[in-house]
């Protein structure tokens, strides 16, 4: 049995003016959450429609569990576009019957899955209000149910955090950890990176049409990792040692010396030694760049 969902094999796609996709090969595992991130144009949003089967890719394969792609698998995907493709006249709940129902559900299927899904979204007292009477945010709850209302096995999310409130985000971040622990694979397209250092397991960057990056979330930490400390203290900390560069230095609310420092050729324990001969240590943590230093550093 495949323990990807999803095998990207050296996918490229051009239009006449432009590549939008040079070669790009990813491995998505099954019960994941995967961030796709990249600047504008560096062609995620090819990808995506390649996965949704919107357009084809010119060079390359996509295999599902371990076949290729094809239009049987469409009814296992559920896609998040970042542009609303809502009815505004429609009511919700005809809305998201409909919906239901194009994917392969009956009607009355699609009616209880729409009633547990507004329930859940806090939409239901609304079910007979028209699209146009929505928020933005409340429009993109109502597309999130579009998305998931026939229960896919791979769950496509691009900006899913448009619109949304800290409240509504928050509801919408516990539910996609709900259908992780289900077993449900998220493909996670955003330019918040707070959102992937706190959701995502894996993550691929795309720049320029090519793939620059990829794999576990912590293991591309730990690669970009320095030898940067930073240090709390009791009282201020003079760094004259030759091994020890000062990059900044400041104070904690709490009113505490704070400083983050560089050590060169010496040792971690070196450097707590030399610190804790002037003052008690609070606190000592290796220095940890976010996902948004390492996405700036990689594009740049």
């Amino acid at each position: 049995m495949a323990n990807n969902i999803l095998d990207i094999k050296g996918i490229s796609k051009h239009y006449t003016d432009k590549t939008a996709l040079s070669n790009v090969s990813i491995e998505i595992p099954k019960a994941c959450i995967y961030g796709l991130l990249g600047p504008n144009g560096a062609g995620k949003t090819s990808l995506i429609r390649i996965i949704n089967q919107i357009t084809a890719a010119d060079e390359g394969e996509v295999l599902f569990n371990g076949s290729t792609l094809g239009p049987e698998h469409i009814q296992k995907i559920g896609y998040l576009p970042e542009e609303r493709g809502l009815y505004k006249k429609v009511k919700v709940i005809d809305q998201l019957t409909y919906f239901g129902k194009l994917r392969g559900l009956t009607h009355r299927e699609a009616l209880e899955r729409a009633h547990w899904w507004l329930k859940k979204m806090d939409l239901f007292d609304i079910r007979n209000k028209r699209i146009e009477e929505f928020s933005k945010g409340m429009q993109q709850k109502v597309q999130f149910i579009v998305a998931v209302i026939h229960e896919p096995e791979l769950l496509i999310l691009d900006e899913p955090f448009s619109g949304f409130d800290p409240v509504n985000a928050e509801l919408l971040t516990n539910i996609i950890l709900e259908m992780k622990q289900k077993g449900v694979t998220i493909i996670f397209s955003t330019h918040r990176m707070e959102s992937v250092e706190k959701l995502c397991d894996y993550m691929a960057l795309i720049h320029q049409s090519k793939k620059i990056l990829d794999g576990k979330v912590t293991e591309i930490k730990q690669r970009y990792r320095t030898d940067k400390f930073e240090l709390v203290s009791e009282k201020p900390i003079q760094f004259n040692h030759p091994g020890v560069e000062l990059l900044s230095s400041g104070t904690t609310d709490s009113g505490y010396p704070m400083y983050t420092v560089k050590i060169n050729q010496i040792k971690n324990n070196e450097l707590i030694d030399y610190a804790m001969k002037q003052s008690e240590l609070l606190s000592f943590n290796l220095y940890m760049p976010s996902i948004h230093d390492i996405f700036i550093q990689s594009v740049n």
